[in-house]
C-alpha cells in the first residue's frame, strides 16, 4: 500500500472510532533553560507522565537557556505558533527575569495552560566552605557584601530575590549583593561543588543527591515552616524576614483555538493523575499545586505584581 493510501486508511479508521483519538499525538516540550535544573526536571517528568497516562504517544524536548527563560520563550512564541501539541515550561523564575530584563516578547503572547508544582528554595554551602551557617554568611556579608557570591538561576530567580530580601532585612544595600546567575541547574551545581560561589540556592530536589552524599550542607529554606523530612531551619526561624516560594507551570503557543487549549489542558491534567507524575512528586519533593483556566491566568497576574513589588523594595528594579 502506498503511503498516501495508508494515511487515508488511518484517517478513515480514526474517523469511525477504530483508532484512539490520541493515536498520533506526539508532544513537544520547550525547556527554556539548560539541562539539569528544575525546569528541565519538570519538563521531562511531565513528558513521562503524558506518555504514562496515554495523553501522548511520544514526547520530544528542546532546551534553550538564557535570560531567565526569555530566549526560549521568544523562540517558542515564534516557532510554535498555532501548534496544539507544544508546551513551554515556565514559572516564578521567568516572571522575575521578565521584570528585570528587556525581553523581546511578553509572556502574554503565549497561552496559559496550568500551574503544576510549588517548592521553596534551599540555600547550601559547599562541604569544604569555612562558613557553617546562614548566620556566618550574614556576618561575612556585613564585613564585605561583595565577598559573598550567591549562585543560582538567572537574574530575577527566586533565590536571587531571596538573597536581596536578606540583604535588605539585615540593613545592607540589596543592589550590592554579588549574585552569579547560571543558565541551568547543572552549571550552578558545578559552581557550588567547585567552590566558585559561596552560597547556592535552588529547590531541594536539585541539591538532594549532593546534600545526602555530604558534598553540600543545607543551611536554610525560604518556606514558612520546616519542610517535611528535611532538618533545616527556615529563614524566619533564624530571624530573617525572608519567605518566598517557587512554582512551575506550562504554557501553550499563541494562535491555538479555545477547543485546542481545552484539549491540551485536559491532557496535562490527565498526566498529573498518572502514576509517573505521583512518583516524580515524591522523588523531587514537589508540592502538587495544579491550577488551570482563568484561575491560573489571575494567579500569574498577581504573581507579576507581587514579585515586582518585592524586587522594587529590594533595589532590583
Amino acid at each position: 500500500m502506498r503511503r498516501n493510501e495508508f494515511m487515508k486508511a488511518l484517517a478513515a479508521l480514526a474517523a469511525c472510532g477504530a483508532l484512539p483519538a490520541q493515536a498520533s499525538t506526539a508532544m513537544k516540550i520547550m525547556v527554556p533553560a539548560n539541562p539539569g535544573g528544575g525546569w528541565d526536571n519538570t519538563g521531562r517528568a511531565l513528558g513521562r507522565a503524558l506518555q504514562d497516562a496515554g495523553a501522548a504517544t511520544a514526547v520530544s524536548y528542546e532546551n534553550k537557556g538564557g535570560a531567565a527563560g526569555a530566549i526560549g520563550l521568544a523562540q517558542f512564541v515564534s516557532a510554535s505558533k498555532g501548534d496544539p501539541h507544544a508546551l513551554l515550561v515556565m514559572g516564578a523564575v521567568m516572571l522575575g527575569g521578565l521584570i528585570t530584563g528587556k525581553p523581546p516578547v511578553s509572556l502574554s503572547q503565549a497561552t496559559p495552560i496550568a500551574r503544576l508544582t510549588s517548592e521553596y528554595n534551599v540555600f547550601v554551602l559547599p562541604a569544604a566552605s569555612p562558613l557553617k551557617s546562614m548566620k556566618e554568611v550574614v556576618e561575612q556579608m556585613r564585613r564585605d557584601p561583595s565577598s559573598v557570591k550567591w549562585g543560582g538561576g538567572s537574574r530575577g530567580a527566586t533565590e536571587h530575590i531571596a538573597a536581596a530580601m536578606l540583604a535588605r532585612d539585615v540593613g545592607l544595600d540589596a543592589a550590592k549583593i554579588n549574585y552569579v546567575p547560571f543558565r541551568g541547574g547543572g552549571e550552578a551545581i558545578a559552581a557550588i561543588l567547585g567552590g566558585n560561589v559561596t552560597v547556592g540556592g535552588s529547590g531541594y530536589s536539585e541539591f538532594q543527591p549532593y546534600i545526602e552524599s555530604g558534598k553540600m550542607r543545607h543551611i536554610a529554606v525560604t518556606a514558612p515552616q520546616r519542610l517535611k523530612g528535611l532538618d533545616v531551619p527556615t529563614m524566619k526561624e533564624l530571624g530573617y524576614n525572608v519567605e518566598i516560594g517557587n512554582w512551575r507551570g506550562v504554557y501553550a503557543p499563541p494562535g491555538i483555538t479555545p477547543a485546542q487549549r481545552q484539549a491540551l489542558t485536559e491532557r496535562v491534567l490527565k498526566a498529573t493523575r498518572s502514576k509517573a507524575w505521583a512518583e516524580a512528586l515524591e522523588k523531587n519533593g514537589w508540592t502538587p499545586a495544579v491550577l488551570t483556566g482563568r484561575e491560573f491566568e489571575d494567579f500569574v497576574d498577581r504573581e507579576f505584581a507581587a514579585l515586582r513589588a518585592i524586587m522594587a523594595k529590594s533595589g532590583m528594579v
